[in-house]
């Protein structure tokens, strides 16, 4: 099974957003099919709410695809742009 971190710049990610952001799907209308045709797992449990609210420290299944969602490293919402030159 491949595994994707998608660490958080907030405290939670849509997870039709999720989706489109580790590249899984093309498009919103792709996410919301995929959703509800049940082969999304958020923890273990299908998961049919598109705009299901995915927080750090869960884990969302597509198919053979694990995505680990990293909790924001910085809760406190001060994000700089200096941190992020270091990745």
């Amino acid at each position: 099974m491949q595994t994707i971190d998608f660490e958080l710049d907030r405290d939670y990610v849509e997870l039709k957003q999720l989706l489109k952001l580790t590249d899984l799907v093309t498009s919103g209308g792709e996410a919301k099919m995929i959703i509800s045709e049940g082969q999304v797992t958020v923890d273990g449990v299908v998961e049919l709410r598109k705009a299901c609210k995915v927080r750090g420290g869960q884990q969302v299944v597509l198919g053979d695809i694990r995505i680990n969602v990293l909790a924001d490293p910085d809760p406190d919402g001060h994000h700089d742009d200096e941190e992020d030159e270091d990745e």
